[in-house]
C-alpha cells in the first residue's frame, strides 16, 4: 500500500503507478520507478530523474496561462459562443493537471525539507484526489476535443442551421454531461484501480475518441475543399474560411494532445501486453518524462488559443496589461 512508499520518492503517484504497485501480475512500483543496477545491466536503462522544481515551475506557468484563457473568454462577450465555451472547458481540464502537479510537488518539497509532516493516511487521501483530478483531466480533454470537432463539423456543413442546432442551452447541457461523466468515471477508475479493465477502458476511450475526431476532420477538410470552389457569395465564403480556421486550430490542439499524451497511453498498453519484458521496463523508467510531456500539453494549449484567435489574443493582452498596472 501507499504506507510502504518512501515519502521522498521522486516519482509521482497516479492511477497507473498504483495499479502496478498492487497488481501481483505486474511489476511492483519499485521495479518501475527505481531501477536497480542489475536491472540496468539487463535493460541498459536507468530511471530518468527530474527535479521537483522543474515540475513546480512548469505547473505554475501552465496554471497561470489557463486561468488567463478562462478569464479572457469570460470577459470578452465576442467570445461567448459554444466553441469558446468548449475551449474554456478544455482550459479547465488543463488546469486540473496543473493544480494536481503543483499541489503534489509542494507537498513533496515541504516534506523533503522537514517543513511539513504528512501521515501515510493523509498522503493516501491526497494521492486519491490527485489521481481523480488527472484522470478527469484526460477523460474531459478527450471529450471536449471530440465535442469541438463536432461543433466545427456542424459549423461547416450546416452553417445556415448552426445557431438552431448548437444553441447555448444545448452547449451547456453537453458541458455538464461531460464533466459529470468524467468525474464519475474517474472516481470509479480510482476505486477499481487494481483491475486491468480500468486500463483497457482508458486506452479504448482514447482510441475511440481519436478515431471519431480524425474521421470528422478528414471529412471536413475533404468536403470543405470541394465546397469552397462552389461558393460565390463573399459573406458565405468568409464564414467558410472562418470555420475552417477554427477546424485547423482544433487540429493543431489534437496533434499536440496526441504527442504529449501518446507516450502515457503507450505506457498503459505496455503494462497490459509486456509488463515483464526488459524493453518495456526500460520504457517504464522514462515515466517522469511522460509526466513532463503531459504538463507541457497544458502549457502549450493556451499559446495555441492565443496564436490562432486574434480576439482572444487581444483580450489576453488587456488582462496582462491590467495585472501589471495593479
Amino acid at each position: 500500500m501507499l504506507e510502504d512508499k518512501d515519502m521522498n520518492d521522486t516519482s509521482y503517484h497516479n492511477l497507473m503507478m498504483k495499479h502496478l504497485e498492487h497488481n501481483p501480475l505486474m511489476y511492483s512500483l519499485d521495479n518501475i520507478t527505481n531501477v536497480s543496477l542489475g536491472d540496468q545491466n539487463i535493460t541498459e536503462c536507468a530511471q530518468v530523474m527530474i527535479p521537483h522544481e522543474v515540475f513546480l515551475t512548469l505547473g505554475l506557468i501552465s496554471l497561470v496561462e489557463n486561468i488567463l484563457v478562462v478569464l479572457a473568454i469570460i470577459k470578452n462577450r465576442n467570445l461567448h459562443s459554444p466553441m469558446y465555451y468548449f475551449i474554456c472547458c478544455l482550459a479547465v481540464s488543463d488546469m486540473l493537471v496543473s493544480v494536481s502537479n503543483v499541489v503534489e510537488t509542494m507537498f513533496m518539497l515541504l516534506t523533503e525539507h522537514g517543513l511539513l509532516v504528512v501521515t501515510p493516511h493523509m498522503m493516501k487521501h491526497l494521492d486519491n484526489v490527485i489521481d481523480i483530478m488527472i484522470c478527469s483531466s484526460v477523460v474531459s480533454s478527450l471529450s471536449f476535443l471530440s465535442t469541438i470537432a463536432a461543433d466545427r463539423y456542424i459549423t461547416i456543413f450546416y452553417a445556415l442551421r448552426y445557431h438552431s442546432i448548437m444553441t447555448t442551452q444545448r452547449a451547456v447541457t453537453v458541458i455538464v454531461i461531460i464533466w459529470l461523466a468524467s468525474t464519475i468515471s474517474s472516481t470509479l477508475f480510482i476505486v477499481y484501480y487494481t483491475d486491468n479493465a480500468v486500463i483497457v477502458c482508458l486506452v479504448t476511450f482514447f482510441c475511440i475518441t481519436l478515431v471519431f475526431t480524425a474521421v470528422l476532420y478528414l471529412h471536413m477538410f475533404v468536403l470543405a475543399h470541394v465546397h469552397s470552389r462552389r461558393i460565390i457569395a463573399f459573406n458565405k465564403s468568409r464564414r467558410q474560411a472562418t470555420s475552417m480556421k477554427g477546424a485547423i486550430t482544433l487540429t493543431i490542439l489534437l496533434g499536440v494532445f496526441i504527442i504529449c499524451w501518446g507516450p502515457f497511453f503507450l505506457h498503459l498498453i505496455l503494462i497490459l501486453t509486456c509488463p515483464k519484458s526488459p524493453y518495456c521496463t526500460c520504457f517504464f523508467s522514462h515515466f517522469n518524462l511522460f509526466l513532463i510531456l503531459i504538463i507541457c500539453n497544458s502549457l502549450i494549449d493556451p499559446l495555441i488559443y492565443a496564436y490562432r484567435s486574434q480576439e482572444l489574443r487581444k483580450t489576453l493582452k488587456e488582462l496582462v496589461l491590467c495585472s501589471w498596472c495593479f
